[in-house]
């Protein structure tokens, strides 16, 4: 989190992490595609084969809490093996992680070196990764060949993790709600974010998907 005392800014920045074609640029552009005007342009650097080679961007402004314009940044890694070193360059200053694993049971050996991938850049950046905000999607939950979401909760223990299609927009504001949840009590924990600012979970919440609309209902 950083505080600009003069602009009276507090900004926070959120990254999608996850492997190769498992649906992180899908969920910002499903995000993108679902806010009004307080969401800013979605930049998006692709490959010649249309993967995301470096990362998107995506700026929401939202609220204000005593007085302060809260900011969202909102990141996506290249899932590529490749590109290690964007991926732990995109991790610096994150405040919380969604990650986006792909529910096909061929894809089991890709979702687990992501996430050893994205712990060891975590801490790479001083960044504790047990205490650190984090919320696990499953997507692609309409192809076949996939693991039951009991195998996953199974698995996962107590990750929250989220079923979605993402090229539906089935889960993605869901995760998208449960990562602000999490980012939220972590901030609150580790710099009193509720007293300092005045403003509690629930307004938090309210404000960040506020900008959804029905979509955002719990």
């Amino acid at each position: 989190m950083q505080i600009n005392m003069t602009a009276k800014e507090i900004t926070m920045k959120v990254v999608y992490y996850g492997p190769a074609l498992s649906g992180k640029t899908t969920n910002l552009q499903q995000l993108h595609a679902l806010m009004n005007d307080h969401c800013g342009s979605l930049v998006t650097l692709d490959t010649k084969d249309d993967r995301t080679l470096y990362f998107d961007f995506l700026p929401i402004e939202f609220g204000t809490a005593a007085g302060f314009s809260v900011k969202l940044k909102v990141f996506t890694v290249p899932g590529q093996v490749m590109h290690k070193s964007t991926r732990k360059v995109v991790l610096a200053g994150a405040d919380g992680v969604a990650f986006i694993a792909d529910s096909q049971r061929s894809s089991a050996s890709a979702n687990a070196y992501s996430w050893r991938d994205m712990e060891a850049n975590l801490k790479a950046n001083g960044i504790d990764f047990k205490d650190f905000p984090k919320v696990v999607q499953f997507n692609k939950r309409d192809l076949p060949d996939i693991k039951s979401l009991q195998e996953i909760r199974d698995s996962w223990g107590d990750t929250p993790t989220h079923p979605a299609v993402a090229t539906r927009g089935e889960g993605v504001v869901e995760t998208f709600r449960e990562l602000m949840r999490a980012l939220y009590r972590s901030l609150d924990d580790k710099h009193t974010f509720a007293s300092k600012f005045g403003v509690s979970e629930e307004a938090f919440l309210k404000g960040v998907l506020a900008n959804f609309g029905s979509r955002s209902a719990s």
